[in-house]
Order: structure tokens, then sequence, then C-alpha cells
């Protein structure tokens, strides 16, 4: 039997979309129906949403049924893999405590998705809120963060390539920290693979790192993860509709699992494709271009014979478009049936999901019942790596016993 233990996760900041899709579900299907595995675990990821939703509970609370619907319509089964809500397991917050002690904030600081997510929420901004003052809602300004000012005078860790601050004082240590907590919510279940998009990367080294040295202190107790990522290099990270480099709930350059039919057709459409194909005669670039990047990821060779009969290949395809001749709107009607193909199912079984909206949560609890039984059997090994299992440690309780006892004569 395999001794892999399959862990990876979403934040329920919105419904999921199809850059989640070709990065991670899709192979979380294929990894759950191989069966190649010890445990395999998928967890909503709720308080680390809270670190940059602390003053929008509801829009976390909301999302969790969401995220939950897009895991089932897209095919993962409860009854061969855990499916959990992170809150719902307190250890995890105990031992991303005791690994806050194992990591220094230059070492944050360094991380380049931490400094990549910081600046895409504006928390590099002095002037995003330090925090609202208790319940008036006013923004403290004029702060000096001692990190900041550390920095401006080192002139190396926390800036940017403009050496501008990227750790402004309104950033909110829980969201800074959350490489510790992703660490906890990897090692907790002792995790070997960890499916991911190649953003994630830094942060998988930084867990193995934490491993390393919980380790090397505490003795051998925590198990190194490595990540899993997509065969296909246009899967590791899908680029927006708009052409940026990364599909953020956020930036609103999604497309998402459960969109209809006809607002899959409108986005991919309004793609962004290469500006200097204005006319159809002109030569297009493929490079750059996120129609060709989709294709990429999407297309397989049956959908020509479906859709596009005229060409044999992908290949094909893009030749006649670097050549001239080949119009940007015949490619993203090629584009959208095909992502309506791949979607069809997935929108149909979210329709039946959605029928019983009770049972949904009866799955994610009773995911979570059976997660923390797990997360609690790691804690028991890092307290007693760490000697802080007094009370069960009846050795350390008989040898103080006998020396108080021998003190009195």
């Amino acid at each position: 039997m395999s001794s892999k233990v399959i862990l990876t996760g979403d934040r329920p900041t919105g419904r999921l979309h199809i850059g989640h899709y070709v990065g991670s579900l899709r192979g979380r299907v294929e990894i759950q129906n191989a069966m190649d595995y010890k445990d395999m675990f998928v967890f909503i990821a709720d308080a680390q949403a809270l670190t940059d939703n602390f003053d929008n509970p509801e829009k976390v609370r909301q999302n969790i049924i969401e995220v939950a619907l897009d895991y089932l319509s897209v095919g993962l089964d409860p009854n061969k893999i855990t499916i959990f809500v992170q809150s719902m397991i307190p250890e995890l917050t105990e031992l991303a405590f005791y690994y806050m002690n194992l990591v220094t904030v230059a070492r944050l600081q360094r991380n380049p998705t931490v400094k990549s997510e910081i600046q895409m929420r504006g928390f590099s901004k002095a002037d995003r809120a330090e925090g609202k003052e208790q319940g008036t809602g006013s923004m403290k300004q004029g702060v000096v963060n001692p990190v900041q000012k550390q920095d401006a005078s080192e002139g190396c860790a926390g800036h940017g390539e403009d050496n501008q601050p990227v750790f402004g004082s309104g950033l909110p240590v829980g969201f800074f920290t959350y490489p510790i907590s992703q660490a906890a919510d990897i090692t907790a279940f002792k995790a070997t693979t960890v499916p991911a998009g190649e953003d994630q990367k830094p942060m998988i080294e930084q867990t193995v790192e934490i491993v390393r040295k919980f380790n090397s202190i505490y003795g051998q107790t925590l198990v190194e993860p490595d990540i899993l990522l997509p065969s296909n290099s246009a899967c590791l990270r899908l680029p927006g509709t708009d052409g940026k480099a990364k599909m953020s709930k956020s930036l609103g350059n999604c497309i998402y699992l459960s969109e209809s039919a006809e607002e899959v057709n409108k986005k991919v459409m309004g793609m962004y494709t290469d500006p200097l194909h204005i006319s159809i005669n002109d030569p297009g670039h493929i490079e750059g271009n996120t129609v060709f990047t989709y294709l990429d990821a999407f297309c397989r060779q049956e959908h020509f014979g479906l859709y596009l009969p005229e060409y044999a290949s992908l290949d094909e395809l893009k030749a006649h478009y670097q050549r001239g001749g080949l119009g940007d709107v015949k490619i993203k009607k090629f584009l959208g049936k095909i992502l309506n193909q791949e979607l069809e199912p997935i929108r149909e079984r979210r329709k039946e999901f959605e029928k019983d909206i009770p049972e949904v949560y009866n799955m994610l609890q009773k995911g979570s019942r059976k997660a923390r039984e797990v997360a609690a059997s790691t804690m028991d090994d890092v307290r007693r790596a760490m000697k802080i299992n007094y009370f069960e440690d009846k050795q350390l309780i008989a040898e103080q016993a006998e020396r108080f006892k021998q003190q009195k004569h």
C-alpha cells in the first residue's frame, strides 16, 4: 500500500475558477481516482482567508458552501478522500504558534509569494488601515512600522524592485505569517505530497525549512512535503482573461467553474490576445496571447474534429495565426466551445448537489471530525517531542516527586 499522504486546499473568498481547475483541481481528481495514496485531505482554508478579510467575515462564511460545491462538482468524492474546514481544527493554530519560534521576520520578508500577495492586496501601502479602531472604523495615520524602518536603513529585505517598502504599516500580522500557518496545515497531517500551482513553490520550500529546523531541535517528528506541479506547463499558472499574470478573483479576470455557457462565451470574446494583430491578415503572436495559452491548457486533438475540422492540430492553428489570415474571433469561438464542453458536466453536477445543501454541510462536518483526529495525533507527537506534554509524562512527575521527597530528608 502506498505511504503517500496528499493535502491541498483553497481559500473560500469566492467561487473557484478555471485557473484553480487546471492548476490543481483536475489533478486532484486524477490522484483521487488513481487511489495511489494512504490518505488524501482537501480543505477549505477559511482561517487563512480571514487574514485579509478580517473586516468582512460574511464573505468567507458565504463562500464555504461555494467552494464545497465546486469541489463536489469537479468530482472530488468524500467517500474516497477527506474534505474539511480549516477553522474546525484548532490543533492547526497551536502548531502554527510553535512554528513561529522557528522562523525569522527576515525570512518571511524574502518569500516572493508573500511579497506579491501583499502588493496585490494593497497591504504594501502605509495608508491601508493599521487596523480599524475598535468599533470606530477610523484609520490610524502616520504609524511607523519598525520592520519597515529597519528595511529603510538596510535597503534590502521588505522592498520591491523600485526600493519602495513592500511591508506597509497596514499589513496584518496574520497575513504576513500565513506561510507559517500553511506549514502547520501541511505538517499536521504529515503530508508527503502537495498538489499546487507554481506560485506555491516558495511556500512549500518554507514548510520544508520549518520541518528540518523542528526535527533538528526536537528529534525526528515531522514529515517533509514535496510539491506536485501540473504536468502541462500552460497549467502552472493560467493568466487572467485580461492578460494579467495571474487569474485572480480579486482582479475580476476569472472564468468561474459554475458560470453559464453564455457567461463563458462573453468572457472569452473579451479576452486579451495580440494587440499588434489588428486585421485578419496581420501576422499574429502566440507568446503572451491569452487565448492560445488557454488552448494549450484545454485543447485536445479530438476538439478539432468536433469544432474546427479544417485544422488537424493546435500546431497547425498556431502556424496559420502566425502567418496571418486568421482572425481572433474564430479562435475565441473555438476556445469557447472547448471550455463549455469541459465545464458542462461540472455545471450539471453542481446543480444536483445544490438541491441538498444541508447534506453538503453534513459532509464537511464529518470530514472535519476525521481530520481533527489526525491533527490531534500529530500534536501529541509534537508536544512529546517538545517536552510540553506535562500531564502525560508520568516519568517526569515521578522524578520530580522523588526529588522533592529527597529534599525533605
